[in-house]
């Protein structure tokens, strides 16, 4: 198995794209800042470490997903793109969309905002997946 690292590196930069458009004011943010009551003000003093976690998170679901996208291509024969979005769909459902629907329910959480989350997961998994599988 080989890694796609070009791919990880890219997927990486893609994952910060999809955050920040996803995350942009007049996009999701006005409901998502409304059902948490987090606004620009209120995150401002733990922006760069905010930042430095999603940058960390993303590198490792970038590297995640081109080690899965790799053992995939090379267990069935098929280096598509269509394997590649199919794994970071299975990914994303296996991993992150069940996880997250887990503690929101028991948090008691909105409905909502569960769906705001979990719709930019299943963005962020397709982008980085769609990058990996493109090299």
């Amino acid at each position: 198995m080989e890694i796609n690292w070009l791919g990880a590196a890219l997927a990486l930069v893609a994952g910060m794209v999809v955050a920040f458009i996803w995350y942009q004011k007049g996009f999701i943010a006005n409901a998502w800042e409304q059902l948490t009551g987090v606004t620009p003000e209120r995150s401002r003093p733990a922006r760069s470490r905010n930042m430095a976690q999603l940058l960390i998170a993303n590198c490792v679901t970038a590297i995640g997903l081109a080690a899965g996208i790799a053992i995939a291509s090379e267990a069935t024969g098929n280096d598509s793109v269509g394997l590649a979005l199919l794994v970071g769909l299975t990914a994303w459902l296996a991993f992150s969309a069940t996880t997250l629907l887990q503690h929101n329910a028991f948090e008691l959480k909105p409905a909502k905002l569960t769906a705001i989350n979990t719709g930019y997961q299943l963005a962020l998994f397709l982008a980085m997946s769609l990058v990996i599988g493109l090299l």
